[in-house]
């Protein structure tokens, strides 16, 4: 019978290999919140992806989260589609933000036809971003605008309620938004570990 020897003398010597997953590539999507791009494994939005905002009812910031991203992709020309948002959009706050106006397009649609319209934008892979609030989406729905967001090469928002977090969901990315204190948690992040500790978000008014 062979010698024992003692797992740690095997790793700590260099004659077992141990396989480390690859980091995941730098995100050409930053957050443009430093706080949440260091918490995230790429540094930014995951690219052609689904990401999933959780909230505990409007006004705590949501829109604050995704107009530096949409700020910039305006601005390079990229059309961003808002489908069946749940308020009229204020133009002046979205324009006070830095978005191109020219390149922003809203969709009426109710709630049976939002999810498909969503998709279809998703698919055309003529949009910088599409934004949406599929309130009462099964996971099949979520996973259609994951594949579609894949598909078309496009930034994908969806803004649910905070009490689906207890549900799985197909989304690469899914971040929390709390109003007291105001503040993100990472619940989920394609890539790598969520970040346990919440992240400081400093909602304007």
């Amino acid at each position: 019978m062979g010698a024992v020897v003692a797992l740690d003398t095997l790793f700590n010597g260099g004659q077992v290999w141990r396989g480390r997953p690859a980091p995941p590539a730098a995100s050409p999507q930053p957050t443009g919140h430093a706080g949440l791009d260091a918490a995230l494994p790429s540094g930014g939005w995951p690219e052609a992806a689904l990401s999933e905002i959780l909230l505990a009812g409007p006004g705590v910031g949501e829109l604050q989260l995704v107009w530096p991203t949409l700020a910039r992709l305006s601005a390079a020309g990229e059309r961003i589609v808002l489908v069946a948002p749940p308020f009229v959009p204020y133009p002046q706050a979205w324009a006070n933000a830095g978005v191109d106006l020219r390149q922003l397009s809203v969709i009426q649609a109710s709630e049976r036809d939002a999810l498909w319209a969503a998709e279809q934008c998703l698919r055309s892979g003529s949009c910088g971003a599409v934004l949406c609030w599929p309130n009462k989406a099964d996971d099949r729905a979520l996973r259609r605008l994951q594949v579609a967001a894949e598909t078309g090469q496009t930034l994908a928002f969806a803004w649910r309620p905070l009490s689906e977090a207890v549900n799985p969901s197909p989304a690469a990315l899914r971040i929390a938004i709390d109003a007291k204190p105001a503040q993100l948690r990472v619940l989920k992040c394609r890539g790598g570990l969520a970040r346990a500790t919440p992240i400081a978000f400093a909602v304007g008014h």
